[in-house]
């Protein structure tokens, strides 16, 4: 499909539905990555249903963006995506990292092409895209490539050495989108390493550079508008987001893995429900 321009209410709304399943199948499981998945969830609404070139009945499609998800443990709400552009059916998240299932924990080749590359060790998502975008390159095509990745993912120094090589090759068929949530597996980011200014840093490193709010999906949309007609250079997208964003008991905790029991799932559907 192409691009859709969509209201940005639609993509709110879809962004409300990918909060839904991600509670759902966290719930399922009781321990999660729960609070990215709903803080990032305007950023996957926005891409995939919006900015990105894609066609959910044929993932091969030679003509389409690529999205590789770095932090690739964030599959709750990648499975989501999927499952609600059609790519998956929706029954399929039912079995979310029971055995035997395609998926897992961490977003992998089990899943077909639909995952353009198995990122589980976290920081190499901006390399393999650097690779795809010198590919798409080099065979004139117009297909562009989106990395998401975590904040805590910027103290991997193979993360500075992609963003070098990348504005080095002046790919601006490549944009970065930082989920800026101050949030990794050691607790607050600052407490772990201080990285702030990171859009500094990047436009240091020959990059476009755009701070805004993740959850905005206004922001998110015109950001998007903005690389896509960016040359010479590619783009970094600094989305400041909300760990459990849309749900507002949840809203700002930080656990890496977080606990949710079935009362607290009630609840959080419950205001899900009452926003779309």
């Amino acid at each position: 499909m192409t691009r859709t321009n969509k209201p940005l209410a639609e993509l709110e709304a879809t962004a409300t539905r990918l909060r839904r399943h991600v509670v759902q199948m966290i719930a399922r499981i009781r321990v999660g990555y729960l609070l990215q998945g709903l803080g990032a969830a305007d950023i996957f609404a926005a891409l995939y249903f919006d900015e990105m070139q894609h066609s959910p009945a044929d993932p091969d499609w030679e003509g389409r963006d690529r999205l590789l998800l770095s932090a690739a443990h964030n599959t709750a709400l990648l499975y989501a995506t999927f499952a609600e552009a059609g790519a998956i059916p929706l029954d399929a998240l039912e079995t979310y990292t029971r055995d035997g299932s395609a998926l897992e924990v961490n977003a992998s080749e089990r899943m077909g092409t639909l995952v353009e590359a198995t990122c589980g060790s976290l920081g190499q998502g901006l390399s393999v895209a650097v690779g795809m975008a010198l590919s798409l390159r080099r065979r004139q095509s117009a297909s562009r490539v989106y990395v998401v990745l975590g904040d805590g993912e910027l103290q991997e120094g193979q993360v500075w050495e992609a963003a070098l090589c990348a504005s080095g090759f002046g790919l601006d068929n490549l944009c970065l989108i930082v989920d800026r949530n101050y949030m990794q597996v050691d607790g607050h980011t600052d407490k772990v390493r201080v990285m702030d200014p990171i859009d500094e840093k990047f436009a240091a490193f020959g990059w476009k550079a755009v701070v805004l709010d993740g959850n905005n999906m206004g922001a998110l949309v015109s950001a998007f508008d903005l690389a896509r007609t960016t040359t010479g250079q590619p783009t970094v997208i600094v989305a400041n987001t909300t760990p459990g964003a849309g749900v507002e008991f949840l809203a700002g905790q930080l656990a890496h893995v977080a606990y949710i029991n079935a009362d607290e799932a009630a609840r959080a559907l419950e205001v899900l429900e009452e926003v779309v």
